[in-house]
């Protein structure tokens, strides 16, 4: 028993001062874009009053940031990942300076000028996301990359839930300038944290290797690999297939007749799921077993959204989204600590652009395939089918991703780098 409980220490993590560093930028700088999404989208549409005019406003950030996001991998493979994280930063502070200004007279320069500084955002986006992830892994040891997976997810969603609502009241209370000068505060504490971390050495380049080479080595490295693609195909498609936030307000309205208290609370009900999960992973880390832990919780994500499709009870419906946060939180740790653990050091910032690129595309996607399915076959008919069809994604990667499946993430277990990259290259010769 004392053996145990020396091995697993929920704060093992926080004990490292350079992560504490990194929990801290990253959460202001998750409380700032958070902040920032809501009070950008509610000024669009109160000067607007057209919803199209919030559609566009998700295109012109995502088409920068995903259409950069292979290159923006090989360049945190080549350029050093703090000095990217740290103008990347320093972008977003003057891009919450820039809305402040322009919000001083909006009529003035109109929504084009709105939509030309999200783009410029979008691209520093496409940087910032892989470099973030590459840098970040180089700041903890392998042996704590679970424990630090499951603290920063925690944080992650608590200042998901903390930062609309900031956005939201400052918006009320300060006024949109305010707000403005509020989150761009947020993002240069952010900065200050980030500055606080030291340089990391960089793996040295492949001499003559083109930038298209190095593009193609990094997706060619993922696709060749059965836990990679196998769990980042399994979240693109539970997202895709499953997700059924983008129609909370038809459920809330129309099915569940709660109004808008009660879609407020069925938008949180995944987040504090999610929160719970994680945290109870800091004492119990889904280490053994983790391939099949993985499977089984995004079959009960399945489970929980056909049950929330079929209920018509209120709480019965917020039970069913919280207990689809609980799946897709221990679902987050595991995939964030492969994509830690099975990285090689050289190829850690192409891989993470693979996968941000995955996870955009779920979400984005998602919320498009959501509205066309319910648009066809009924709201309700949509969101259970989307259930079902995640439960036969399932099915079949257990099938066709045996690796995944069978694989742990216990630290008695974990492969070095050699053994992966050996692991890898026998999975895509077939020996």
């Amino acid at each position: 028993m004392s053996q145990t409980s020396t091995r697993v220490d929920p704060y093992a993590s926080l004990r490292l001062p350079e992560f504490r560093y990194w929990m801290g930028a990253a959460a202001f700088a998750t409380l700032a874009s958070r902040a920032l999404a809501v009070a950008l989208g509610f000024q669009i549409y109160e000067l607007s009053r057209d919803p199209l005019a919030l559609g566009i406003l998700g295109l012109v950030e995502a088409i920068p940031a995903i259409g950069l996001a292979l290159f923006g991998g090989h360049v945190a493979d080549r350029y050093d990942r703090r000095s990217i994280v740290l103008i990347t930063r320093s972008v977003s502070v003057i891009a919450a300076l820039v809305f402040a200004f322009l919000s001083l007279n909006f009529h003035a320069y109109g929504l084009g000028a709105l939509y030309a500084v999200v783009f410029v955002a979008g691209i520093a986006r496409g940087f910032a996301d892989p470099a973030n992830s590459a840098f970040e892994a180089q700041v903890i040891p392998r042996e704590l990359y679970v424990n630090a997976s499951t603290w920063s997810g925690t944080m992650w969603q608590a200042t998901s839930i903390i930062g609309p609502t900031v956005g939201g009241f400052a918006y009320a209370f300060l006024g949109v300038t305010n707000t403005y000068i509020l989150i761009a505060i947020l993002f240069a504490l952010a900065l200050g944290f980030m500055s606080l971390i030291k340089k990391k050495p960089m793996p040295p380049p492949e001499e003559g290797e083109s930038i298209w080479t190095s593009i193609t080595l990094g997706v060619r490295y993922v696709f060749r690999s059965q836990i990679f693609v196998g769990s980042m195909a399994l979240d693109l498609f539970a997202v895709l297939f499953g997700g059924a936030i983008a129609l909370l307000p038809i459920f809330a309205s129309d099915i569940l007749q709660v109004g808008p208290q009660g879609l407020g609370l069925l938008v949180a009900a995944p987040s504090v799921g999610a929160l719970l999960s994680m945290l109870w992973s800091t004492r119990h880390p889904p280490t053994k077993n983790s391939g099949k832990i993985f499977l089984g919780v995004v079959a009960g994500f399945g489970i929980s959204i056909i049950v929330f499709a079929l209920s018509r009870n209120f709480y019965l419906s917020m039970f069913a989204l919280a207990m689809s946060g609980m799946c897709d939180g221990v679902s987050v740790v595991i995939r964030e600590t492969i994509l830690r653990l099975y990285s090689p050091e050289a190829l850690r910032g192409r891989i993470a652009s693979v996968n941000w690129i995955f996870i955009s595309s779920s979400n984005e996607i998602g919320a498009f395939e959501s509205g066309v399915a319910a648009s066809l076959l009924g709201t309700v008919p949509a969101v259970w089918i989307g259930g079902v069809v995640t439960l036969l994604v399932v099915a079949a990667t257990s099938v066709l991703a045996p690796k995944l499946r069978d694989m742990d993430l216990d630290p008695k277990f974990i492969p070095t780098m050699q053994e992966i990259e050996k692991m890898e290259i026998e999975n895509a010769t077939g020996v």
